[in-house]
């Protein structure tokens, strides 16, 4: 037996290290598709994060709606149902969303850690 991963088997470990990054965003804060790649092991892999959602079997478990352009836009195309969705589920977890748009200063998944490193604006 060979201790490198063939295709297939290596595809399928990156795709668990996505869903299991994903999955960690905690309920009412949000995270980039670049941030979650470089949590997943892949930094400047931010379209394969977009892939692997979109195919993912059990993608109704995972807080999918939670993951944002790293600006904070929503990258699905707004006025979609699917736009609609994100939009309202992020609201229901007390997201702010306006215009398509979330600001991570505020909801981002490491913004406490940027405050406490760098401390508040204007401080």
């Amino acid at each position: 037996m060979t201790d490198e991963l063939d295709d297939d088997e290596a595809r399928a470990l990156r795709a668990q290290r996505i869903i299991e990054a994903v999955a960690a965003i905690p309920r009412g804060r949000v995270a980039s598709y670049g941030a979650i790649a470089a949590r997943a092991g892949y930094p400047g892999r931010a379209r394969l994060i977009g892939r692997v959602l979109g195919d993912a079997p059990d993608r109704l478990k995972l807080p999918w709606h939670r993951v944002l352009r790293a600006d904070g836009r929503i990258g699905i195309p707004a006025g979609t149902a699917s736009y609609r969705e994100q939009c309202k589920r992020l609201k229901a977890e007390g997201v702010t969303v306006k215009d398509g748009r979330v600001p991570m200063s505020a909801f981002g998944l490491d913004h406490d850690l940027d405050r406490a490193i760098w401390g508040m604006p204007g401080a």
